[in-house]
């Protein structure tokens, strides 16, 4: 698999680094020991945003795509009347950023990462792209020059270069209005979520606010 992953990768020069993403492998659990046996030096830089709210989106998203799907409370409860929360659906289990990150930690030291707070990815992306610039070890290039708040999107978009195209936003999958979820149903969430974002802060060494 590694092998694979390599052999797909473009050809870096000196001078050049080469980037590679996508949401699942922080939550898969055979990523980060395929990563290490292909490079154990690799620099992973992780986005996160608040759990609840991350929950709510990927429900969003996939209603879209599916309009007959339960309500976001009958997949995100076992039991209405207990209140227990349901780890099992994707969406939820996605969140339990602590759990990931141990998995993580037995291949990779905590100086390999980044993490990058997605509400400040938001509010303030090019301090936060600052920051990701320094972990790479780039000269900071990307500032508060290049972005701009789009109010439709409700997300900040990337201008281009003088004589270019338009500016480059987010896709029409993002800045979707959620749905309308019963505050006791969020709250169960915060509350379950409350330890393992605390644990997380901990083990990141980042305390990113989400309560």
């Amino acid at each position: 698999m590694a092998l694979m992953v390599w052999n797909l990768m473009p050809r870096t020069l000196d001078g050049q680094i080469t980037m590679e993403k996508t949401p699942s492998y922080f939550v898969t659990k055979e990523a980060p020991s395929r990563v290490c046996t292909m490079n154990c030096q690799t620099k992973l830089i992780v986005v996160v945003r608040d759990p609840v709210t991350r929950a709510v989106s990927d429900y969003t998203q996939t209603l879209s795509k599916n309009p007959g799907l339960p309500s976001f409370q009958s997949l995100a409860l076992k039991n209405s009347t207990t209140g227990l929360i349901d780890t099992t659906w994707s969406a939820v289990r996605i969140g339990l950023y602590a759990k990931h990150l141990e998995n993580w930690l037995q291949h990779f030291p905590l100086s390999s990462f980044l993490f990058v707070s997605g509400e400040r990815l938001v509010s303030d992306p090019a301090g936060e792209m600052g920051r990701v610039q320094d972990f790479l070890g780039l000269k900071r290039v990307v500032s508060d020059k290049h972005f701009y708040f789009n109010q439709t999107k409700g997300f900040p978009c990337l201008k281009k270069p003088e004589g270019s195209s338009r500016p480059r936003c987010l896709g029409k999958s993002k800045g979707r209005p959620h749905p309308q979820i019963p505050s006791e149903v969020l709250q169960r969430l915060r509350d379950f979520y409350r330890p393992f974002n605390h644990r997380f802060y901990q083990m990141s060494g980042q305390d990113f606010g989400w309560e």
